[in-house]
Protein backbone atom coordinates (compact mmCIF):
# COMPACT_ATOMS: atom_id res chain seq x y z
CA UNK A 1 0.00 0.00 0.00
CA UNK A 2 1.35 3.40 -1.00
CA UNK A 3 2.39 5.50 1.96
CA UNK A 4 0.56 8.80 2.25
CA UNK A 5 2.63 11.98 1.95
CA UNK A 6 2.54 14.60 4.69
CA UNK A 7 0.63 16.98 2.42
CA UNK A 8 -1.88 14.28 1.56
CA UNK A 9 -2.36 13.46 5.24
CA UNK A 10 -2.80 17.14 6.04
CA UNK A 11 -5.45 17.52 3.33
CA UNK A 12 -7.18 14.29 4.38
CA UNK A 13 -7.36 15.30 8.05
CA UNK A 14 -8.40 18.87 7.24
CA UNK A 15 -11.32 17.79 5.02
CA UNK A 16 -12.34 14.96 7.34
CA UNK A 17 -12.48 17.33 10.32
CA UNK A 18 -14.48 19.85 8.27
CA UNK A 19 -16.98 17.11 7.40
CA UNK A 20 -17.33 15.91 10.99
CA UNK A 21 -17.68 19.46 12.33
CA UNK A 22 -20.37 20.30 9.80
CA UNK A 23 -18.30 23.00 8.12
CA UNK A 24 -18.69 21.14 4.82
CA UNK A 25 -22.35 20.50 4.16
CA UNK A 26 -24.26 17.75 2.33
CA UNK A 27 -25.83 18.43 -1.08
CA UNK A 28 -23.12 20.97 -1.96
CA UNK A 29 -20.70 20.37 -4.84
CA UNK A 30 -17.17 21.27 -3.70
CA UNK A 31 -14.34 22.19 -6.05
CA UNK A 32 -11.03 20.38 -5.73
CA UNK A 33 -9.20 23.46 -7.08
CA UNK A 34 -10.81 25.91 -4.64
CA UNK A 35 -10.25 23.59 -1.68
CA UNK A 36 -6.58 23.14 -2.66
CA UNK A 37 -6.15 26.92 -2.60
CA UNK A 38 -7.95 27.25 0.75
CA UNK A 39 -5.81 24.59 2.43
CA UNK A 40 -2.67 25.79 0.67
CA UNK A 41 -1.51 22.64 -1.10
CA UNK A 42 -1.12 21.59 -4.72
CA UNK A 43 -3.77 19.60 -6.56
CA UNK A 44 -1.83 16.30 -6.61
CA UNK A 45 -1.85 15.64 -2.82
CA UNK A 46 -5.40 17.04 -2.71
CA UNK A 47 -6.54 14.58 -5.39
CA UNK A 48 -4.88 11.72 -3.51
CA UNK A 49 -6.52 12.83 -0.25
CA UNK A 50 -9.94 12.95 -1.94
CA UNK A 51 -9.45 9.45 -3.31
CA UNK A 52 -8.67 8.21 0.21
CA UNK A 53 -11.70 10.02 1.63
CA UNK A 54 -13.86 8.45 -1.08
CA UNK A 55 -12.50 4.98 -0.28
CA UNK A 56 -13.18 5.57 3.42
CA UNK A 57 -16.78 6.52 2.72
CA UNK A 58 -16.70 10.25 3.56
CA UNK A 59 -17.30 11.72 0.12
CA UNK A 60 -18.59 10.91 -3.35
CA UNK A 61 -16.36 12.11 -6.19
CA UNK A 62 -18.16 13.62 -9.19
CA UNK A 63 -15.75 13.18 -12.16
CA UNK A 64 -14.59 16.46 -13.74
CA UNK A 65 -16.77 18.43 -11.32
CA UNK A 66 -15.66 17.93 -7.70
CA UNK A 67 -17.06 16.03 -4.76
CA UNK A 68 -20.02 15.94 -2.39
CA UNK A 69 -20.30 14.83 1.24
CA UNK A 70 -21.66 11.32 1.36
CA UNK A 71 -25.20 11.05 2.67
CA UNK A 72 -26.76 8.07 4.37
CA UNK A 73 -29.24 6.09 2.29
CA UNK A 74 -31.18 2.95 3.12
CA UNK A 75 -28.81 0.61 1.26
CA UNK A 76 -25.72 2.10 2.94
CA UNK A 77 -27.38 1.66 6.33
CA UNK A 78 -28.42 -1.93 5.60
CA UNK A 79 -25.04 -2.94 4.14
CA UNK A 80 -22.98 -1.41 6.95
CA UNK A 81 -25.21 -2.91 9.66
CA UNK A 82 -25.03 -6.38 8.12
CA UNK A 83 -21.22 -6.16 7.94
CA UNK A 84 -21.12 -5.10 11.58
CA UNK A 85 -23.39 -7.98 12.59
CA UNK A 86 -21.02 -10.44 10.90
CA UNK A 87 -17.86 -8.98 12.45
CA UNK A 88 -19.12 -8.03 15.92
CA UNK A 89 -21.18 -11.20 16.21
CA UNK A 90 -18.01 -13.24 15.60
CA UNK A 91 -16.04 -11.06 18.01
CA UNK A 92 -18.72 -11.57 20.67
CA UNK A 93 -18.56 -15.35 20.42
CA UNK A 94 -14.77 -15.36 20.65
CA UNK A 95 -14.61 -12.86 23.52
CA UNK A 96 -17.26 -14.70 25.56
CA UNK A 97 -15.06 -17.80 25.49
CA UNK A 98 -11.98 -15.84 26.60
CA UNK A 99 -13.29 -13.68 29.45
CA UNK A 100 -11.21 -15.54 32.04
CA UNK A 101 -7.95 -14.86 30.23
CA UNK A 102 -5.84 -11.84 31.12
CA UNK A 103 -6.76 -10.07 27.89
CA UNK A 104 -10.41 -10.96 28.34
CA UNK A 105 -10.54 -9.54 31.87
CA UNK A 106 -8.81 -6.36 30.72
CA UNK A 107 -11.34 -5.96 27.92
CA UNK A 108 -14.23 -6.23 30.38
CA UNK A 109 -12.64 -3.49 32.50
CA UNK A 110 -12.19 -1.27 29.44
CA UNK A 111 -15.79 -1.82 28.33
CA UNK A 112 -17.02 -0.99 31.83
CA UNK A 113 -14.99 2.24 31.82
CA UNK A 114 -16.50 3.32 28.50
CA UNK A 115 -20.01 2.58 29.80
CA UNK A 116 -19.37 4.79 32.83
CA UNK A 117 -18.27 7.57 30.50
CA UNK A 118 -21.48 7.13 28.50
CA UNK A 119 -23.51 7.37 31.69
CA UNK A 120 -21.52 10.46 32.67
CA UNK A 121 -22.65 12.42 29.60
CA UNK A 122 -26.17 10.97 29.56
CA UNK A 123 -27.85 13.78 31.54
CA UNK A 124 -25.91 16.64 29.97
CA UNK A 125 -27.38 18.98 27.38
CA UNK A 126 -26.08 18.54 23.84
CA UNK A 127 -24.55 15.21 24.82
CA UNK A 128 -25.20 13.46 21.50
CA UNK A 129 -21.75 13.87 19.95
CA UNK A 130 -19.95 12.75 23.13
CA UNK A 131 -22.36 9.84 23.52
CA UNK A 132 -21.72 8.72 19.94
CA UNK A 133 -17.95 8.93 20.50
CA UNK A 134 -18.21 6.65 23.54
CA UNK A 135 -20.55 4.31 21.67
CA UNK A 136 -17.96 3.98 18.91
CA UNK A 137 -15.22 3.38 21.48
CA UNK A 138 -17.26 0.54 22.99
CA UNK A 139 -17.65 -1.23 19.66
CA UNK A 140 -14.07 -0.56 18.57
CA UNK A 141 -12.82 -2.30 21.71
CA UNK A 142 -14.65 -5.45 20.65
CA UNK A 143 -13.31 -5.36 17.11
CA UNK A 144 -9.75 -4.41 18.07
CA UNK A 145 -9.64 -7.23 20.63
CA UNK A 146 -9.42 -9.79 17.82
CA UNK A 147 -6.18 -8.23 16.50
CA UNK A 148 -7.43 -8.90 12.98
CA UNK A 149 -6.05 -6.27 10.59
CA UNK A 150 -8.82 -6.83 8.04
CA UNK A 151 -11.53 -6.39 10.68
CA UNK A 152 -9.87 -3.17 11.84
CA UNK A 153 -9.58 -1.86 8.28
CA UNK A 154 -13.19 -2.64 7.38
CA UNK A 155 -14.48 -1.09 10.60
CA UNK A 156 -12.45 2.07 10.08
CA UNK A 157 -13.91 2.43 6.59
CA UNK A 158 -17.40 2.06 8.03
CA UNK A 159 -16.95 4.62 10.82
CA UNK A 160 -18.47 7.54 8.94
CA UNK A 161 -21.53 5.52 7.90
CA UNK A 162 -21.78 4.26 11.48
CA UNK A 163 -21.70 7.86 12.70
CA UNK A 164 -24.43 8.90 10.27
CA UNK A 165 -26.55 5.92 11.32
CA UNK A 166 -26.00 6.77 15.00
CA UNK A 167 -26.98 10.41 14.49
CA UNK A 168 -30.16 9.33 12.74
CA UNK A 169 -31.14 6.69 15.31
CA UNK A 170 -30.14 8.47 18.53
CA UNK A 171 -32.10 11.57 17.56
CA UNK A 172 -35.26 9.52 18.23
CA UNK A 173 -36.67 10.11 21.70
CA UNK A 174 -35.70 7.34 24.12
CA UNK A 175 -33.09 5.75 21.87
CA UNK A 176 -30.13 6.98 23.92
CA UNK A 177 -31.61 5.28 26.99
CA UNK A 178 -32.28 2.15 24.94
CA UNK A 179 -28.72 2.10 23.66
CA UNK A 180 -27.29 2.41 27.18
CA UNK A 181 -29.50 -0.43 28.43
CA UNK A 182 -28.50 -2.67 25.54
CA UNK A 183 -24.81 -2.02 26.18
CA UNK A 184 -25.29 -2.79 29.87
CA UNK A 185 -27.20 -6.02 29.17
CA UNK A 186 -24.61 -7.04 26.61
CA UNK A 187 -21.75 -6.55 29.05
CA UNK A 188 -23.65 -8.51 31.70
CA UNK A 189 -24.06 -11.47 29.33
CA UNK A 190 -20.42 -11.20 28.27
CA UNK A 191 -19.22 -11.26 31.88
CA UNK A 192 -21.27 -14.41 32.45
CA UNK A 193 -19.67 -16.04 29.43
CA UNK A 194 -23.13 -16.49 27.90
CA UNK A 195 -22.25 -16.54 24.20
CA UNK A 196 -25.78 -17.05 22.92
CA UNK A 197 -27.28 -14.25 25.01
CA UNK A 198 -24.48 -11.78 24.26
CA UNK A 199 -24.72 -12.59 20.55
CA UNK A 200 -28.51 -12.12 20.57
CA UNK A 201 -28.25 -8.76 22.35
CA UNK A 202 -25.51 -7.53 20.02
CA UNK A 203 -27.44 -8.35 16.85
CA UNK A 204 -30.63 -6.83 18.28
CA UNK A 205 -28.66 -3.70 19.20
CA UNK A 206 -26.99 -3.34 15.80
CA UNK A 207 -30.19 -4.01 13.86
CA UNK A 208 -32.27 -1.51 15.85
CA UNK A 209 -31.58 1.56 13.61
CA UNK A 210 -32.69 -0.43 10.57
CA UNK A 211 -35.85 -1.62 12.34
CA UNK A 212 -36.59 1.96 13.41
CA UNK A 213 -36.08 3.17 9.85
CA UNK A 214 -38.43 0.49 8.49
CA UNK A 215 -41.06 1.35 11.11
CA UNK A 216 -40.87 5.05 10.31
CA UNK A 217 -41.11 4.34 6.58
CA UNK A 218 -44.22 2.22 7.11
CA UNK A 219 -45.82 4.96 9.22
CA UNK A 220 -45.16 7.58 6.56
CA UNK A 221 -46.56 5.37 3.78
CA UNK A 222 -49.72 4.43 5.69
Amino acid sequence: MKEKSLLQLHAYDSIKNSILSGELEPRVLYSETKLSAQIGISRTPMREALQSLSQDGYITIIPSKGFMIRQLNEKDMKDSIEIRCAIEGFCTNMIASQIYTERGRQLLKDLEAVLKNMEGVFDKEDCLEDFIDYDHQFHLLLVNYMQNDEFDHIFQRLLYLIRLTSLDALAVKGRITGTMNEHREYLKALKAGNKAKAYEIMLHHLMMPLKMHEKNKNVLSS
